[in-house]
Order: C-alpha cells, then sequence, then structure tokens
C-alpha cells in the first residue's frame, strides 16, 4: 500500500512540475514594468538599506499628511481611488512595499511584517516625514499597526481597512491564488507560472461586486508580480511563519484609530474587526454592508469620505 502511495505521490509531482514548466512565463525586466508603470505621478528614492522604493503624492504641501500601505501582492494603485478625493484636503503618500510593485525585492531580502514597518519607518525618514497618519489594507493594514506599536509617538492616526493581524473564528475563503501559494509544493512552482487567470479570480473573490475588476487591473497585478526578483520576495514571503505580534500587542495602540471593514470579505472575515475594536482602546469601527476586502476601491467615496471626517476629527492643530 506504502509503494503504491509512493508512486502516486511521485506521478503528482511530476504532474506539478510539468505543469509548472509548460505555463512558465519569464520575468519581467524592471525597465520595462517602470516603463509601464512608474510614469507621473510616481517617484522614486534609495533608502539607506539600499532599497528603492517606489511612491506617489497626491495633495499639497502644508497638508496633514496620510501614508497609505497596500495589501499582500498589490501596490499603490490601489490607494489611487482615495488618493483623488482626498488630496484636496490632505497629502496622501502611497509606497509599494517591499516585494511588490515598483519597489520589488530589496537587499537583505526581509519581507517579513517587522522588516516591512521597518522599511516604513526609513520611507518616512527618507522623505523627512516627521508626524502623520498611517493606514493599511489586509497585509498593508497589519504592517500600519505593527509600525505603530514599535514607533510610538510618530504617527497620529491609524486606519485599518480589512487589515490583517487579528484572529477570525469564521471560515475563510482567500481565494485561488493565496490558496495555491500555502499548498508546500505547489508554492515552489506557483510564482514562477505568473498566469493572468490566478490574478484574475483571486481579484474577483476581493470585490464583492467582481465587475469592477477590469482588464486593465488584472493586467497590472500580473506584470508587476511577475518583475524580476518580484516572484523570489514573494515565495520567501509565503514560507514565513505565521506572525502573531499584533494579537497579543494591539492593546499598546495609543492612537485614535478608524477600523473600515466590508461585511462581505472571505479573506479576513468581518468578526477579525471586532477583535481589532475589543483590542485597541477608543477604536472606532464602520462596517460596510455587501462590500467585500477592498473597500477603498469598491466604495471609495464613501470610505475616504469617513477617513476624511475621521482625521479631521483626529489631526494634532
Amino acid at each position: 500500500m506504502l509503494k503504491w502511495i509512493g508512486r502516486i505521490l511521485a506521478a503528482m509531482l511530476v504532474l506539478i512540475g510539468a505543469a509548472g514548466i509548460a505555463l512558465y512565463q519569464s520575468d519581467v525586466p524592471r525597465a520595462e514594468a517602470k516603463a509601464r508603470y512608474g510614469g507621473p505621478p510616481s517617484q522614486f528614492v534609495t533608502l539607506m538599506s539600499g532599497a528603492v522604493a517606489h511612491y506617489r503624492v497626491h495633495g499639497p504641501d502644508g497638508a496633514p499628511v496620510l501614508v497609505l500601505l497596500h495589501g499582500s501582492n498589490a501596490s499603490l494603485h490601489t490607494w489611487e481611488p482615495w488618493a483623488e478625493i482626498l488630496a484636496g484636503d490632505f497629502r496622501v503618500v502611497s509606497v509599494d512595499l517591499p516585494g511588490h510593485g515598483l519597489t520589488g525585492a530589496v537587499p537583505g531580502g526581509d519581507y517579513s511584517q517587522k522588516g516591512m514597518a521597518g522599511f516604513v519607518l526609513e520611507f518616512a525618514a527618507a522623505l523627512k516625514l516627521e508626524h502623520f497618519a498611517i493606514g493599511g489594507n489586509s497585509m498593508g493594514g497589519g504592517v500600519a499597526a505593527r509600525f505603530v506599536v514599535e514607533n510610538p509617538g510618530v504617527a497620529t492616526a491609524l486606519i485599518l481597512v480589512d487589515a490583517a493581524g487579528q484572529s477570525s473564528a469564521l471560515p475563510r475563503d482567500p481565494g485561488l491564488g493565496f490558496m495555491l501559494a500555502r499548498m508546500p509544493v505547489v508554492q515552489q512552482v506557483l510564482p514562477y507560472i505568473g498566469s493572468r487567470y490566478i490574478y484574475e479570480a483571486s481579484l474577483k473573490q476581493a470585490f464583492a461586486d467582481d465587475t469592477l475588476v477590469t482588464d486593465a487591473m488584472v493586467d497590472r497585478y500580473a506584470l508587476l508580480n511577475r518583475m524580476e526578483g518580484t516572484r523570489q520576495a514573494t515565495l520567501l514571503r509565503f514560507q514565513l511563519p505565521a506572525d502573531t505580534t499584533l494579537e497579543s500587542r494591539a492593546g499598546e495602540i495609543a492612537v485614535p484609530t478608524l477600523i473600515l471593514w466590508g461585511d462581505r470579505d472571505t479573506l479576513i472575515p468581518v468578526d477579525a474587526a471586532d477583535v481589532w475594536k475589543s483590542r485597541v482602546k477608543g477604536a472606532e469601527l464602520i462596517v460596510y454592508p455587501g462590500i467585500g476586502h477592498l473597500p477603498m476601491e469598491e466604495v471609495a467615496e464613501k470610505s475616504a469620505g469617513d477617513v476624511a471626517r475621521f482625521l479631521a476629527a483626529h489631526t494634532p492643530s
């Protein structure tokens, strides 16, 4: 019996390997990715660590600053709807995190939550941002919260949008891409396939209204995740052990905090929002009915309006 099981497993590995070879797509040169998605208003800054951070700034000099961090396998483009709406009253700074977007792979290869929070501190120093509100979606929400915990006195407010970092008791359906990325053997092959279909399926899982998933959006995700160095970074990131730091340290967050969540989020179910609220003293929670994992794109006007109101009430004079 064991002999046959071994043969079956060996056959499966051969099939997976063959599929990987058949579907393999080569890296996209950084210059090509930058030419496609790095035009104005994109900017680049070299940090002390040697990382070259891709970022965008919307809004007037002297306005209160809001730094925004995207989720896993996404990029700063996810914040463009908010940036357009908030730029009248705020200086909105979005940045591609390590292993993502046009920042891509970074020296030292640290793609942990702690490492990304350190990157944000380094980035803020490079832009001479001393005090600012910070927000993030999904993985980026966890990074934003970690930044606040580890750098007290820097952030003036925290915006958590369907943020990672707390447990959920509800069943999760993260979508095809994230599911495959967690499978031990498949995850070794998956980054090199770069299948457009996988990104399309994952995005449609993230949006409650999947008609919002456009061809241009899928093309952007597929190309940026194939930029040279990014697939290796993605593999390293998905092999990291789960980081539970925020489950024990969320209570240390001492800045005004706004939690925004879609009640149809299947990647990080809405009960995680209640956990965040219970652990962050004085946090405000807004849940959007019929909305998925990306409220800043799916209900941009409503969610940006909630952020503007909250920050107006909690921005130091």
